[in-house]
C-alpha cells in the first residue's frame, strides 16, 4: 500500500457564506493540490468536503495519514458516526444530524475505499506547514466561488 500524507482544510467568509476547501497530498516527494468552493455554504460543510475530495482523489487503497484542524470532522467520523447510524442519522438529542448527506458520503468513501486512515488533529493557524498550505488552498477555493480566479 502506498503511504500518503493528506492535509485538508475548509474556509468560509461568513458562516454561512461563500466557502472553500483545500487539500494537499504528499507521497514519495510528489505533491498535489486540490481546491474548490461554493457560494452559499458553512465552514463545517467545507471541512467535510475537503476530506471527501481528498480521499476520492486516491485511485487505489493507500495507507493515509490525514491531518485536519476540524475536531467536528475527526470526532464525527471516528466516534459520533456509529451512534448516528444506530439512531437512524439522529443525534443523541434525537435531532437530525446536520450535513447528513456529506457524512453519508464520507462514510461510504471510508468504508468502500480500502484505505487505512490515521486521523490526526492539528491546531489550525499555528504554523504547521501542511495545514497552512491547506488553509491557503481553501481560501483559493473561496476566491474561485466568488469568481475572483
Amino acid at each position: 500500500m502506498n503511504a500518503i500524507e493528506i492535509y485538508t482544510d475548509g474556509a468560509c467568509k461568513g458562516n454561512p457564506g461563500p466557502g472553500g476547501w483545500g487539500v494537499l497530498l504528499l507521497s514519495g516527494g510528489t505533491e498535489k493540490e486540490l481546491f474548490g468552493g461554493e457560494l452559499a455554504t458553512t465552514n463545517n460543510r467545507m471541512e467535510l468536503t475537503a476530506v471527501i475530495e481528498a480521499l476520492t482523489a486516491l485511485k487505489r487503497p493507500c495507507q493515509v495519514t490525514l491531518y485536519l484542524d476540524s475536531e467536528y470532522v475527526r470526532k464525527g467520523i471516528t466516534e459520533w458516526i456509529h451512534g448516528w447510524k444506530a439512531r437512524g442519522w439522529r443525534t443523541a438529542a434525537k435531532q437530525p444530524v446536520k450535513n447528513v448527506e456529506l457524512w453519508q458520503k464520507l462514510d461510504a468513501v471510508v468504508a468502500g475505499s480500502g484505505h487505512k486512515i490515521d486521523w490526526r488533529w492539528v491546531k489550525g493557524h499555528a504554523g504547521d506547514p501542511g495545514n497552512e498550505r491547506a488553509d491557503a488552498l481553501a481560501n483559493r477555493g473561496v476566491d474561485v466561488a466568488l469568481g475572483k480566479r
